[in-house]
């Protein structure tokens, strides 16, 4: 089959291939890929910045996030069938969206949204499963909380948006321009224009704070929280929570506190917390977040489509900034979504 295949860590490391279809265990479920998406985990993986805790073992498909039809289920599947239209994050170490085929934990799939293309349905998995997993999960978001959600027109704060208010929050959040429009549709109460104000010196008193810039962004986060306030970054850096996430050994995890030894000092100085967020994938969850899409309380944002074969390509105008807003999709079928 064809894939685009990590051969090396490092920007110029993805390239095409052909390569075997992948085996189907007992539990797996294979799937004919009908659309992928792009997310920053692609880039952070294909450069190898998780290779001491995802050892993934080289050549390996990329691509987090899939939608498309099952073509064969292994012998200990029960709930999913030959035909079933599906969307999932692959779990960690069974990545592989970028490819015709790919094997999946029967866990790890859901319906595909009745609502949605398949292109659409590509776009949602792993932001979606980010945004539930940071909002209910972890931050326990109720009605009336103030919540910030910066980079509000991309894929996680789009979807975060939407979903906050869904929970009943109060929602700001920061953006450029051309985009204010279009968060402020997705149910954002309070919209910065960061080229033109300093999110910090307009906000404060807010309960939780969904960071994915880091750096600078991160550190003046914590001053809009409230004593005892929560500030969840997905870009970083990591604490020891994310090395117990993965398994990994004890040493690693001292190495990740140690990275976000300043962040976590500053936190406790202002009476707030700071703690690193790494999604995982969850099939059940998927079903969940699908009723959202189906009943209209969520919707994509997809910014461009891409044939298969401009991968690559895709992949490029990720990096280069060139996203408006939402998601990049690859489509199988161009035209035809």
């Amino acid at each position: 089959m064809k894939a685009f295949v990590v051969e090396k860590y490092g920007k110029d490391g993805l390239r095409a291939a052909d390569v075997p279809k992948p085996t189907v265990k007992d539990s797996d479920v294979l799937v004919r890929v009908s659309a992928a998406s792009i997310n920053p985990l692609d880039k952070m993986v294909r450069n190898g910045e998780f290779k001491r805790l995802l050892k993934y073992k080289l050549p390996f498909v990329l691509g987090h996030d899939i939608a498309g039809t099952v073509t064969q289920v292994g012998s200990a599947v029960r709930d999913v069938a030959v035909g079933d239209e599906v969307y999932a994050r692959p779990r960690d170490l069974r990545i592989g969206g970028f490819a015709e085929f790919i094997a999946i934990d029967q866990d790890d799939v859901a319906p595909k949204p009745q609502s949605l293309t398949p292109g659409e349905a590509a776009a949602v998995p792993l932001v979606a499963l980010a945004s539930r997993q940071i909002l209910v999960d972890r931050a326990h978001v109720m009605p009336g909380q103030k919540v910030l959600i910066h980079a509000g027109a991309g894929g996680l704060g789009s979807t975060a948006i939407q979903l906050a208010k869904h929970l009943g929050a109060t929602v700001a959040t920061t953006t450029n321009t051309r985009t204010q429009k279009l968060v402020s549709t997705l149910g954002a109460d309070i919209v910065v224009d960061y080229t033109k104000e300093d999110f910090s010196k307009v906000l404060s008193g807010y309960d939780l704070v969904l960071d994915s810039l880091g750096g600078a962004n991160l550190e003046k986060s914590l001053t809009v929280l409230k004593p005892g306030g929560l500030a969840i970054g997905v870009a970083g850096p990591p604490d020891a929570g994310f090395a117990r996430q993965l398994g990994a050994p004890s040493f690693l995890g001292m190495a990740m506190n140690a990275l976000s030894r300043k962040v976590r000092k500053q936190a406790k100085a202002l009476g707030v917390r700071y703690e690193f967020f790494f999604m995982q994938a969850s099939g059940t969850q998927l079903r969940e977040l699908g009723a959202l899409y189906d009943n209209g309380r969520l919707r994509p944002v997809i910014d461009r489509t891409f044939p298969f074969d401009q991968t690559l390509e895709a992949m490029a105008y990720v990096e280069q900034g060139r996203t408006t807003a939402g998601k990049v999709v690859i489509s199988m079928a161009p035209g035809n979504d």
